[in-house]
């Protein structure tokens, strides 16, 4: 379960948290009593362990001197325990020392400074920056002591060399189990900020300490028995079983405690990217990884969070760059780029206007017209959705749509007339004659990409056939009509949809030098087979405002 402090944000979609006790929420200091705890077990646990494997190695891989007399032998355990004595209370002032910059900042209930951050991060290596040299120092004591008569210089050299196995021992566990124990406190220093570089025990590190107590402390052993026995020394057939058992034993215990450590110190991180991951990929752009490291693999869990974060972001452009741009359009643009090379296409154009709004937005605030606006196309925009078609520009108290660009349709003329349809049926059962509108579908082959330049493009359609298509529209004011549907798309259309329409008297469009065929619906209800979704609801928006009748 993830501890919070009072400046961090709760983030509870955040998988694979450590649960160290199962309690959220915990203060700054209660955090930095429970690393003095943490700490403290793991030093005091692990030099123990290192004693009992330094007791094990003089005990039973090294043999004591033939002249050595018990009251040499409490000598030595004399001169041993009073360097403890020494040693113990300058590892705690100094311990304290490297820790208070730590304790600092979480007592205080705020984010560490850069260097405050450093200096957590590279906490777990106090094991061997402060136990280290004291073990050290034990090994170059006790060792040079017993360089002299009645033992030897050959015995001084091995009781150094094992103090010093001793003193890897420890170390390594303080190390590997302080990070684990830690994890909270090192998530909470990262919330500030994540190095560029790795900090702390890396995975490399983590599993050469790991083989060195598994592998290499044991192995060295079997080494001091070799080297015992080339100068001179004989061991007994149970003295050498007694030996095998106990470095065997300390390869199988600590070896395996070690390689779990350091195994669960990489597995759990990576774990936590892995379910975030999960989440992503059911769609979940809130998920984040656990930083809890600043070795590899905390950066590994820090960059996944800065993926998440940019999908986050693109995700938020996409929702509104599909607000203002139709979405088809939108997906063509992240998919395609913005070029500016424009491809030829056949597509089915639709203009849609309404009828005398001139003279309404002249009696009407501009609130009341911007809403009346809204309102329309509240209703128009998901019927061209749902045929397929896109919404190319909205021009004033009207709009032009595209059919067949940019997805291309086969049917996009009998599309274009089934949605044409389905408005007008819409708006009238919507509007109850209060609102008409004008609509104008022509077909024919134009360039559609993306226009504009200096940094300001939109995707459009260009050509003849566009200008057509509005010049269509405006002619519904002579002749009545509703729906105009131009010759060029009436030869597109299926036999079904072309057999729906009736040829009306040509009329001069403006800016054309010939006048072009025009056809209307034979009937006001379609054929069924020509609106191929229902009327949809009209969409809530607040009370309805009386509009001037204008058929």
């Amino acid at each position: 379960m993830r501890h919070t402090l009072p400046w961090m944000p709760v983030n509870p979609s955040w998988p694979g948290a450590h649960q160290d006790d199962g309690i959220e929420g915990v203060g700054g200091a209660e955090l930095a009593r429970r690393v003095r705890v943490h700490f403290f077990r793991a030093v005091v646990g692990a030099n123990l362990l290192g004693a009992a494997v330094v007791a094990g190695f003089l005990t039973l891989v090294i043999p004591v001197p033939a002249g050595a007399s018990a009251g040499d032998v409490l000598i030595a355990n004399a001169v041993a325990l009073s360097y403890l004595l020494v040693a113990i209370p300058v590892g705690v002032l100094w311990g304290r020392s490297l820790a208070a910059p730590i304790i600092g900042w979480l007592s205080a209930g705020r984010p560490p400074t850069a260097e405050e951050r450093a200096r957590t991060l590279e906490f777990p290596w106090l094991g061997y920056r402060v136990i280290g040299p004291l073990w050290a120092g034990g090994a170059l004591v006790l060792g040079v002591f017993n360089a002299f008569p009645p033992a030897s210089l050959g015995y001084g050299a091995m009781v150094g060399l094992t103090i010093v196995l001793g003193g890897i021992t420890t170390c390594t566990l303080i190390v590997l189990w302080a990070e684990r124990t830690m994890g909270d406190v090192l998530a909470s220093a990262l919330e500030s900020g994540v190095p560029k570089e790795p900090v702390g025990p890396g995975v490399g590190a983590r599993m050469v300490l790991a083989w060195a107590l598994g592998t290499g402390i044991p192995l060295f052993g079997l080494v001091m028995v070799a080297a015992a026995s080339l100068l001179g020394t004989e061991f007994s057939v149970e003295r050498l079983a007694a030996t095998a058992l106990f470095l065997g034993a300390l390869g199988l215990s600590v070896g395996l405690l070690a390689v779990w450590i350091a195994g669960r110190s990489v597995a759990d991180p990576v774990e936590a990217v892995r379910a975030a991951l999960a989440e992503v990929e059911r769609g979940n752009l809130q998920a984040e990884a656990r930083v809890s490291q600043g070795s590899e693999v905390g950066l590994l869990a820090a960059g996944f969070n800065r993926m998440v974060a940019g999908l986050r972001e693109r995700e938020r452009i996409r929702e509104a760059f599909g607000t203002y741009v139709d979405r088809e359009v939108a997906e063509h643009i992240l998919r395609e780029g913005t070029s500016l090379t424009g491809e030829e296409v056949e597509v089915t154009m639709m203009f849609i206007d309404i009828r005398n709004f001139t003279a309404f937005a002249e009696r009407s605030s501009a609130t009341e017209v911007v809403a009346t606006i809204n309102r329309l196309f509240e209703g128009v925009v998901p019927i061209i959705h749902e045929h397929d078609g896109h919404v190319d520009k909205f021009v004033g108290d009207g709009l032009l749509a595209v059919f067949g660009a940019p997805r291309r349709q086969e049917d996009h003329a009998d599309q274009a007339l089934a949605a044409a349809f389905a408005i007008d049926r819409a708006v009238q059962a919507e509007f109850a004659g209060e609102l008409s509108i004008g609509v104008g579908l022509n077909s024919g082959t134009v360039v559609a990409g993306n226009v504009g330049g200096a940094g300001r493009l939109e995707f459009s359609v260009i050509g003849d056939a566009v200008n057509v298509a509005a010049r269509v529209e405006a002619a519904t004011r002579q002749t009545g009509d509703a729906i105009l549907v131009s010759e060029h798309t009436r030869r597109l259309l299926s036999r079904t949809a072309a057999a729906s329409l009736e040829e009306r008297p040509s009329v001069p469009l403006k800016g054309k030098t010939r006048a072009v065929a025009l056809y209307a619906p034979a009937t006001t209800e379609p054929d069924a087979r020509l609106v191929d979704s229902p009327v949809p609801l009209w969409p809530e928006a607040g009370p309805r405002m009386a509009l001037p009748t204008d058929r």
